[in-house]
């Protein structure tokens, strides 16, 4: 949480060169609390913070400010600043960032950074968006099979300050392809003459770097790992993504999730709401919500087809509100479950049938209890004047409840099937939900209310 008060503190500072508190300040406080308080400032006293720190603490602090702020203090540094700055970055802060600054920047930086740290910057960028390679990094630790245990923590202890996790090590044969995994726990508890070979572990969860990122994401999650190998198609070991990055891809993937659900396009990117223009919102929520506008016309013209059914039983006007809200909520109770159910890979469309009979039940249940409710609701409240002569306030009850536990039922198959149905053409099921379906219900469930009136009580 960004806290003013501390800035003018850290401007007096700054002021009066106070290098010695600085550091302290930043030394001794978590990275994420300093760059809260960074961000307080103008992109020039951030830098004035950042340079007299460590490389690494520099650079872990910078990876934790906001992107809009890290790209501000990248325009303010000259090339050779910003160069090392990058150079010090781990590599998946260091690409997300060097994919944001502007191409012609990039050109300037590119021949500034060391050759290993362009190719890694080259490899990382390559991968497509949403995919495992394009959110690994390559900053992991490689072991040979053939090492003893004591050789292995003694490189671990060399290459442990400039990796971003050594809890695991992965072994590698000479073409760098995957064959083991070893944590730092079995090493310290191994003898030290045994070979890492005879402690690993050979049966390795792995991903693909075109596996897609929130899978990847759900792997780490279901199988509690701290970090995931990753490898392309010969089984080459390129990188890992930790369990931190996958808090933040479920994290983005829920956000878009529900923007989607909602009816709301654009980035669907977290954490930006508030630095998000109104002008933005707009052009990412209007054309929806005018659009669906448009599509409930075509209840009103199914009303007006009505007309004389509606003005010979008027009673049906004071459950139409009902009508439309019953079959928006239910259908989008069933596609949030099964959309849920999606993400998490509980079901997928091969269980298509396994799942429409399932929500049948449920919507069937629930459509009965409704519609009973409603049948007594009329039969035994209806008002003078309410029901014409001729017609019973039994029989005008079963026809609302008929048309109401159909709605249900509707409602119920298609909040399952459409999500399903999308999920196996490979679209985005949240798209097929939420404000859509319930428009789409409005316009079914006035069809089938006043068909249902008409033909049964001969309207």
């Amino acid at each position: 949480m960004k806290t003013p008060l501390v800035a003018p503190e850290l401007r007096e500072l700054i002021q009066r060169h106070d290098i010695s508190t600085l550091q302290d300040f930043c030394k001794f406080m978590h990275p994420m609390a300093v760059a809260d308080y960074l961000s307080t400032l103008p992109p020039h006293d951030i830098w004035e913070v950042l340079r007299v720190l460590e490389p690494n603490l520099r650079a872990e602090i910078f990876s934790n400010l906001d992107e809009d702020v890290q790209l501000e203090v990248a325009e303010s540094l000259t090339r050779d600043e910003l160069a090392q700055l990058i150079s010090d970055m781990p590599p998946d802060d260091r690409v997300d960032l060097f994919k944001k600054i502007p191409p012609e920047k990039q050109d300037l930086i590119l021949p500034a950074l060391a050759k290993a740290e362009r190719e890694d910057i080259r490899k990382l960028a390559s991968y497509p968006e949403g995919t495992a390679g394009s959110v690994m990094t390559s900053d992991y630790v490689a072991l040979p099979p053939d090492i003893t245990v004591r050789e292995a923590i003694e490189r671990i202890r060399l290459e442990a300050p400039d990796r971003e996790t050594v809890y695991y090590a992965y072994v590698v044969d000479e073409k760098r392809r995957l064959i083991g995994l070893v944590s730092l726990k079995d090493l310290i508890l191994a003898p030290p003459h045994k070979l890492v070979k005879d402690i690993m572990y050979r049966d390795v969860i792995y991903a693909r770097v075109t596996d897609d990122q929130e899978d990847v994401a759900r792997m780490i999650q279901r199988y509690d790992l701290i970090a995931l190998p990753i490898v392309n198609g010969d089984n080459v070991l390129v990188g890992i993504i930790t369990h931190d990055d996958a808090a933040d891809i479920i994290t983005q993937e829920h956000t878009e999730d529900l923007e989607k659900f909602t009816a709301i396009g654009g980035p669907h990117e977290a954490g930006v709401y508030m630095k998000t223009p109104v002008w933005h919102y707009f052009r990412y929520r209007a054309p929806w919500v005018i659009g669906l506008a448009g599509l409930e016309l075509i209840s009103g013209f199914i009303i007006h087809s009505f007309e004389e059914t509606l003005s010979s039983l008027i009673i049906l006007a004071m459950y139409l509100p009902m009508m439309a809200a019953t079959g928006g909520n239910t259908g989008s109770q069933t596609a949030a479950l099964v959309i849920r159910a999606l993400a998490l890979g509980e079901v997928s469309a091969r269980n298509f049938f396994k799942v429409i009979f399932k929500e049948l039940q449920v919507g069937l249940l629930i459509g009965l209890l409704l519609g009973l409710l409603l049948w007594l609701k009329v039969s035994l409240f209806a008002q003078y004047g309410q029901i014409p002569a001729g017609l019973s306030a039994s029989k005008v009850g079963f026809a609302i409840a008929l048309a109401f536990s159909l709605q249900v039922l509707l409602a119920t198959f298609l909040g399952a099937s459409l999500p399903l149905a999308a999920s196996a053409l490979k679209l985005d099921p949240a798209f097929v939900a939420g404000p859509t379906l319930a428009t789409l219900m409005d316009i079914l469930g006035m069809l089938i209310y006043f068909s249902s009136a008409k033909i049964i009580l001969n309207l």
